[in-house]
């Protein structure tokens, strides 16, 4: 079974928004001044080599705007390479490829996905799948790069009615911009306090 990793930068208060989702957003590109060499390394990393993506619509029409046309880089490189998996309705309209629009029953597409063989699916941003995902046990993993900032407004990783879920630390790095990446893999729903 492939493995399925939600990869995400978030602020202190779970907002993932940046200023080019194209919604009103007050705060522009808030993670730019804490990235560095050692950062990038470090989700290049978690990234891994090869990949394919899961990505949300809104997600996937911002960054085949940008990817294709970015500076040869292992990141633009990577992401340009990897399959995506697009939840649509429009998969007609999709251009960034390799991709394979995703059909209405998002769940057991990636139920699907995950049972072929493969590499690992990483999940970025496309804050309306994490909570589905999360709420069907479908994330082994999660990697959250977590800024040194509150920013008190915009699109969350976790939406309200996320459901309850169990997770334990596999691994945790401080930069000395402040990031914290963290590591966690899936453990099972909600077990409520111990005692």
């Amino acid at each position: 079974m492939r493995h399925l990793k939600i990869l995400e930068h978030m602020s202190l208060d779970g907002v993932i928004q940046h200023s080019a989702d194209g919604d009103p957003f007050p705060h522009g590109d808030w993670t730019a001044p804490y990235r560095t060499p050692a950062g990038r390394d470090a989700i290049l990393a978690a990234q891994g080599e090869t990949f394919d993506l899961l990505l949300g619509r809104r997600t996937y029409d911002i960054w085949s705007g940008y990817w294709p046309k970015a500076p040869d880089s292992p990141m633009a490189n990577r992401l340009n390479a990897a399959r995506k998996y697009v939840a649509t309705h429009r998969p007609e309209s999709l251009a960034w490829g390799p991709f394979e629009g995703l059909g209405p029953d998002i769940v057991e597409d990636i139920r699907r996905l995950k049972a072929r063989d493969g590499p690992a699916i990483i999940l970025w941003g496309s804050s309306t799948l994490t909570s589905p995902i999360l709420e069907h046990g479908l994330a082994d993993e999660m990697v959250l790069a977590v800024y040194p900032v509150l920013l008190g407004t915009g699109k969350r990783l976790f939406a309200e009615g996320t459901p309850p879920r169990c997770f334990e630390r596999v691994s945790a790095n401080v930069f000395p911009s402040g990031i914290v990446l963290v590591s966690y893999t899936s453990a099972g729903p909600f077990r409520g306090p111990k005692g």
